[in-house]
């Protein structure tokens, strides 16, 4: 009879073996490689079922469906209320329109704030009596009198973050002549929006507005409700544009030169490919017909990506232009994801804190040691 092995705990190094392991494992996630094979393997569980719930019992499975019956009714309220509030956001758009139309004249030296419009404080008082102080003064004459508000927008493009990655140098000239940004609000008739770019007259192309509309889905699918997330982007549309003569900076023109293989002539064919400009936005990728499975993932990934820019714009940049124009809005991003990190990292134990106080039934404060 073969000889059986000691147990670990017969070793009598049963603690050495547990750090040993833990050190292992240590080492082990702090490998990207090993990682990256264990999310790819958990990517491909996604969706899967454990048999958990195929092996319920029959009176339990038939509690479940009565639960997702449930889950049902509570999303069709849900998506009703989604309904109402879309109703809400198309009045609140046709409130703020009169507000604005001002701020456009602003911009755009159409009409000169008066003092009343001006009252409002700066962020600090010493600033604000130099300001005074400045004003007082008589300015020298200038050869070129400012007006409006210089590239408002296109200050704000590389102020924003998700914007300035999409920006390009050559597109800055373009959004020179960026006048405005709006949104117009669609009913929930066929309910969406349209994010309209106006531009002054240009060199670059004879559109004076450019349109993306986006179309939202308000309510869930009666027959897929579970699914039901609250509205949501889930279409959009650009537009064309009309550009000048050698004038669109979304293509490039490359010349190779080739040489036949026989008697060696020589000639140069163009080719017209396309190159990376912000004013892709106005050309959404589409799914085709015909595209294999990794082609349709990364549509899709394109698409969310264009969704969210869409839904920053309306919900945050053309609501507080200025804040945006200011950087003060970017202050208070950076304060909120700041908290958030802090509030990850914060994982405080009461129970191993020396300093911690407790009171005992009497109220008398102990301290733990």
């Amino acid at each position: 009879m073969a000889e059986e092995e000691p147990s670990i705990e017969a070793t009598g190094d049963t603690e050495a073996t547990k750090h040993d392991v833990k050190e292992f494992s240590t080492q082990l996630l702090r490998d990207p490689g090993f990682l990256a094979a264990v999310q790819k393997n958990m990517d491909g569980m996604v969706g899967l079922s454990s048999g958990y719930i195929e092996n319920l019992p029959k009176e339990v499975k038939r509690r479940i469906r009565a639960l997702k019956k449930l889950q049902h009714k509570m999303h069709m309220i849900e998506g009703t209320f989604h309904e109402e509030l879309h109703e809400l956001e198309c009045r609140l758009a046709k409130n703020l329109e009169p507000l604005r139309e001002q701020r456009y004249n602003i911009l755009n030296g159409n009409v000169e704030p008066t003092d009343s419009d001006c009252d409002w404080p700066t962020d600090n008082e010493d600033n604000e009596e130099e300001s005074k102080e400045k004003e007082n003064k008589e300015e020298p004459a200038s050869e070129e009198k400012v007006t409006g508000v210089p590239s408002f927008w296109l200050t704000i493009f590389k102020n924003v973050p998700l914007l300035n990655e999409m920006l390009q140098e050559h597109d800055e000239p373009i959004l020179e002549s960026l006048t405005d940004i709006r949104v117009v609000m669609r009913d929930i008739a066929n309910p969406g929006f349209t994010l309209e770019f106006v531009f002054a007259e240009n060199e670059y192309f004879t559109n004076t507005i450019l349109n993306k509309d986006y179309t939202l889905c308000i309510k869930p699918d009666d027959k897929d409700s579970l699914v039901y997330e609250g509205a949501e982007i889930v279409a959009c549309k650009g537009c064309e544009i009309d550009w000048k003569k050698d004038k669109n900076v979304t293509v490039k023109v490359v010349r190779k030169t080739q040489k036949h293989k026989s008697h060696g002539s020589r000639r140069t064919v163009t080719k017209t490919v396309k190159r990376d400009s912000f004013f892709n936005f106005f050309d959404p990728p589409k799914h085709t017909e015909d595209e294999d499975e990794a082609n349709e993932e990364e549509t899709d990934m394109l698409l969310a990506s264009d969704y969210e820019v869409g839904h920053f714009i309306r919900e945050r940049l053309i609501p507080r232009a200025v804040l945006y124009f200011t950087g003060e809005a970017l202050e208070d991003d950076g304060d909120d994801e700041e908290y958030d990190e802090e509030e990850k990292e914060d994982d405080y134990d009461e129970e191993n804190d020396s300093d911690f106080e407790m009171k005992n039934k009497d109220g008398q404060t102990c301290k733990q040691q």
